[in-house]
């Protein structure tokens, strides 16, 4: 399983349910990356989509106690479900995508965060874990930075050398 999500100098990655910064390239990253794979996240992610409407050409699988069961997404109620739920799936092809709860939650299942790093503050209230910090991790990929939208950007690959199994 894996973490995808874009991050400012801070680790900041959301600002009141929403994401922090309009960046093309980005976008396109995730998309290219999810696409055709299975999403994780928690509910308020989910409202967040225009319409709250799940993601397309993705199974997506909400955590979300409590909340009803829909017919375009998979809902699961506890963490021992949604557990379960993963492991129908290849590892490779699990995303999990937000939001900031629901990152700290699994990223010890994670062996690998992709991380869009942008050079700014976007003045967040939702924040991820500093892996720069984390011994548990190491920086694996770094591309070269680009400027795209007005940002300059640099698409990194954490690995988790000390992965938690499902």
């Amino acid at each position: 399983m894996k973490a995808i999500l874009h991050a400012d100098r801070e680790w900041g990655i959301g600002k009141a349910n929403g994401l922090m910064f309009s960046i093309p390239a980005d976008m396109k990253f995730f998309r290219e990356t999810t696409t055709g794979n299975v999403v994780v996240m928690g509910s308020n992610t989910l409202k967040s989509f225009p319409g709250s409407k799940p993601l397309k050409n993705r199974t997506n699988i909400v955590l979300y106690p409590g909340g009803e069961k829909r017919d375009d997404c998979l809902v699961v109620g506890s963490l021992e479900e949604l557990f379960a739920e993963i492991r129908k799936y290849d590892p490779e092809k699990v995303f999990v995508i937000g939001g900031a709860m629901l990152y700290k939650t699994l990223l010890p299942y994670c062996d690998e965060v992709l991380v869009t790093k942008v050079d700014a503050v976007g003045g967040a209230d939702a924040y991820f874990e500093n892996l720069d910090k984390n011994p548990d991790f190491s920086l694996v990929k770094e591309s070269e930075p680009e400027v795209t939208n007005g940002y300059t950007i640099r698409f990194t690959t954490y690995k988790n050398n000390a992965v938690k199994q499902i």
